[in-house]
């Protein structure tokens, strides 16, 4: 019997540059080794038609997102409202085939009668009340409060009402656990994340600087980046470099007013993997405490010594893998601790260990084969 399934993404998943778009594009080629048709959905909202998407999909659909005052709902998250699409529904009507949501962003077929009977599966990304309401904490913007706060509420209730109309696959036990216990929902499973062919490859040895990288776009990644140079570095001297995309006026100012720190903007992804590979600690301090930090697994499986916080290994089961601070000075010991203390290869086998029994594209597949068509 052929497998077909549609596979509903909250963005168009290629290039795979940021943490979303690598688990659901590293899918694709995953499903299709195991022998599964895939017809895709995409939401498209600026990255255009790819076709990358092709060689693994037997289908490639897009649809326009329909963002500002048009999706404003005072029941509906967002994130859910901007991606209600009829078309997209219609399409779907076509066959009986089951439909696997990448996140909850894709979810609202769940609520429309038509979909009732048919075998329905949801990727959590995050548990996205949760992950709002950290937003909402992080920004110092009224106008995004506002709406952080907002979609935060939407989304609990929400949430809360789709719990029980598909089958869930997170990626931490944490978020299963508040879907399981909050939100009743009694039909969850883990499914570790999907990476691109990661292999632990790091240098022994010395690095020769600090790195945080990160979309310096995002709220939370710039407080992150303002506290590690405000109260980490101010009193340290290790030289620091930032990279990532579009900083604003005020971080690249705060930046330069560092002697001890450099930035480094719009790296290309060969360029960031290098910086990567080249630190001496990779600085992963989050403000989020939901899902899996992709930025993590890149460090840990390509970079030397990670330091934390523990919101960024909060039910990730890395926690072995990594330097845990849970205060600014906690941060500034344990960097310069580690600055003068050389990456070994007993940390490397370690990282094997851990790495391997966890993430693995080809297992993850064979198992969702087995979740929706019970092979």
């Amino acid at each position: 019997m052929e497998k077909h399934l549609h596979i509903i993404s909250f963005n168009v998943p290629w290039p795979a540059d940021y943490g979303g778009s690598i688990d659901v594009f590293y899918k694709l080629p995953a499903l299709y080794a195991q022998g599964v048709h895939i017809h895709l959905h995409c939401f498209d909202y600026g990255r255009g038609e790819q076709t990358e998407l092709n060689k693994y999909c037997a289908s490639v659909h897009y649809y326009e997102r329909y963002t500002g005052h048009q999706s404003i709902s005072n029941t509906l998250p967002y994130i859910v409202s901007s991606r209600k699409n009829e078309q997209l529904l219609q399409t779907l009507l076509k066959d009986g085939h089951p439909i696997f949501m990448e996140g909850v962003h894709c979810t609202y077929l769940l609520l429309d009668k038509r979909f009732a009977n048919r075998k329905c599966f949801v990727r959590l990304h995050n548990v996205e009340y949760q992950y709002y309401h950290d937003l909402f904490k992080a920004t110092s913007s009224p106008i995004k409060k506002l709406y952080y706060w907002v979609e935060s509420r939407l989304l609990r209730s929400y949430e809360k009402k789709i719990a029980a109309k598909a089958v869930f696959w997170g990626v931490t036990e944490k978020d299963n656990a508040v879907y399981r216990d909050e939100l009743k929902c009694k039909n969850i499973d883990l499914l570790s994340l999907y990476l691109p062919g990661w292999k632990v490859e790091c240098n022994e040895g010395m690095g020769t600087y600090c790195l945080y990288h990160g979309d310096l776009s995002i709220d939370a990644n710039e407080k992150a980046v303002t506290w590690l140079l405000k109260k980490v570095f101010h009193a340290i001297k290790v030289p620091l470099v930032v990279a990532g995309k579009d900083p604003s006026q005020h971080l690249t100012a705060l930046i330069g007013d560092h002697s001890n720190a450099r930035l480094i903007v719009n790296p290309s992804h060969k360029e960031l993997q290098d910086m990567i590979a080249k630190a001496h600690i990779n600085l992963i301090p989050s403000y989020t405490t939901t899902g899996m930090k992709v930025k993590l697994l890149n460090a840990l499986f390509n970079g030397r010594h990670c330091v934390v916080n523990e919101a960024t290994v909060a039910g990730s089961g890395l926690e072995s893998a990594c330097h845990i601070g849970t205060t600014a000075n906690a941060f500034s010991e344990i960097i310069v601790q580690l600055y003068h203390q050389p990456f070994t290869r007993h940390e490397i086998d370690l990282r094997k260990r851990l790495l391997t029994n966890i993430f693995n594209n080809e297992a993850n597949a064979k198992k969702q084969v087995k979740w929706i068509w019970g092979d």
